[in-house]
């Protein structure tokens, strides 16, 4: 069951989520609360993830078995003995770090806080099932990731300025751009399935073109910031370089992308160390 758990709440992820609220809360709290820090922060590294990907792993299981990239890093095919006890699990642990966060902030905090625990149910579950409405299943998915930062701007109490809109903006783009390409490789098995997704209905050169056109609007966004957080702009490249080979690619060899896919979970990594150490230096510069 442990395992299970483990496995269905993606570890090689949890960073993406609780890495943005941390970031913006370190960056833009004056002072740094350290029990909203601490709670947010380990509330989206482990349950927030849970409930995301525990969530889909259930109501996803008939057509994970006829996809060939998940029972690893990739994505969990969870044996049905288990699901009622991973929503299970993911309620007892996704709850009272919910209780403690309405606690520790005010209505705007806790409107960011609903919508974003909202696009983890409605992602997945049974009739919002947002991910088989296209276009609408890569902006569910991009809130996931850039909610919690947006939640540690609202937490903060200040209203963003400029270069917080546009960073946050470019972050969403990211995240659009991300999910797009993610879905190209699923296209067979979606839709042997009959799963309708951005992917399924554009095709995969389109998909993979819309992805590129959402990657570099998010680069354009960053270098539009000012300095120096213009230079966040960097991390779209890498990206751009991940999705080119694919720009022209078939339905038919469609899960030839998952190569791009993979090397995006290792670019992730480096674009985070970059911006890490970008943010960093910003801060002690003063």
């Amino acid at each position: 069951m442990l395992k299970a758990l483990l496995t269905t709440s993606r570890p090689l992820s949890w960073i993406n989520t609780a890495y943005p609220f941390a970031l913006a809360t370190l960056l833009l709290a004056q002072p740094v609360s350290v029990p909203a820090l601490v709670v947010g922060t380990l509330y989206f590294l482990v349950p927030y993830n849970l409930a995301m990907y525990g969530i889909n792993d259930v109501f996803d299981y008939e057509s994970d078995l006829r996809n060939p990239r998940k029972g690893g890093v990739e994505g969990a095919v969870l044996a049905p003995r288990y699901h009622r006890a991973v929503l299970l699990a993911a309620a007892v642990t996704n709850v009272p770090f919910l209780v403690v966060l309405v606690l520790l902030g005010g209505p705007a905090s806790w409107l960011v806080l609903a919508v974003s625990v909202f696009a983890v149910i409605a992602y997945s579950a049974p009739v919002l099932r947002f991910k088989e409405r296209p276009v609408l299943d890569s902006i569910t998915s991009s809130t996931h990731f850039v909610s919690p930062a947006v939640y540690a701007v609202a937490l903060n109490g200040r209203a963003p300025d400029a270069r917080t809109v546009l960073l946050l903006t470019a972050f969403f783009c990211w995240g659009m751009a991300s999910h797009a390409f993610g879905a190209v490789q699923d296209i067979p098995p979606d839709r042997a399935a009959g799963i309708g997704s951005i992917a399924t209905v554009f095709g995969a050169a389109w998909t993979v073109r819309l992805a590129a056109l959402l990657y570099a609007a998010g680069g354009i966004l960053a270098l539009s910031s000012g300095w120096p957080t213009a230079l966040t702009a960097l991390v779209a490249l890498p990206y751009l370089a991940m999705v080119a080979p694919y720009l022209g690619l078939r339905d038919e060899e469609a899960e030839r992308a998952n190569g791009g896919w993979r090397r995006f979970l290792a670019i992730n990594y480096g674009a985070g160390a970059f911006v890490t150490i970008l943010a960093a230096a910003i801060a002690a510069a003063g």
